[in-house]
């Protein structure tokens, strides 16, 4: 009889310190969650996704304000890139037109030859010139991505605003 009750003592025992424990680790954890929804009361939301540094427009204007102005700046400049675009785009396309019907009158006699011959010999030199350029490209899209995460807020309204310019 006394095992048996020595056995429900132990049990009784161990029972309640992995209570305690349970209480202490579930008091661990709520000061934790505490200590964290106050340090994200302290931070900008854009500083969990992009880091602390957010840039020194994100330290003088507003949200709304830096949307409008990347939005402004980056409508302008898709409206003025659709407008150049199509403008480049028709009179490449023109003159080769034009090129194509005065060979065909005989107005001029073009080496087709020659010309695929110095076309190649282009795509070999640019060929061994992006091998070159490769080390000045990384640092390029390292510094853009660095101040696009300065910036994200500019840099986006620059993006939609881009794309409505390039619609309209």
């Amino acid at each position: 009889m006394k095992l048996l009750w020595d056995v429900k003592e132990n049990r009784k025992h161990r029972h309640c310190k992995m209570a305690n424990r349970d209480k202490e680790l579930e008091e661990e954890i709520y000061d934790k969650v505490v200590d964290l929804t106050e340090y994200a009361k302290r931070q900008r939301w854009w500083n969990g996704l992009f880091g602390k540094n957010s840039g020194p427009v994100a330290e003088k204007y507003s949200v709304a304000t830096q949307l409008a102005i990347g939005g402004v700046s980056g409508w302008c400049a898709g409206y003025l890139f659709s407008k150049v675009g199509k403008l480049a785009a028709s009179s490449v396309g023109g003159g080769l037109l034009l090129l194509q019907i005065a060979n065909n009158s005989g107005y001029i006699q073009v080496d087709w030859k020659r010309v695929e011959k110095d076309v190649n010999k282009a795509k070999k030199q640019l060929k061994k010139g992006t091998d070159q350029a490769r080390p000045e490209l990384n640092t390029f899209v390292e510094k853009s991505t660095a101040f696009v995460k300065k910036n994200i807020v500019v840099t986006s309204g620059f993006a939609g605003g881009f794309l409505l310019g390039m619609v309209s």
